[in-house]
């Protein structure tokens, strides 16, 4: 992955993310985002990264 690539997914899953945090349990952001960004790049749409990285944060809170 290049750093325009990166970066552009970093600024998209920021945007998620506050919409995500919102309402979450307590984490950091940093597991959510790296759950979002390796997502994204393995094909998922935006929706499926946001599941995919809430089902990260809040799967290892348990």
């Amino acid at each position: 992955m290049d750093i325009a690539t990166l970066t552009e997914l970093l600024r998209e899953a920021e945007d998620h993310h506050g919409r995500y945090e919102a309402t979450a349990p307590p984490h950091h952001w940093s597991g959510w985002y790296a759950g979002y960004v390796i997502a994204r790049d393995q094909g998922r749409t935006p929706d499926q990264a946001v599941a995919d990285a809430t089902l990260h944060v809040e799967g290892t809170q348990r």
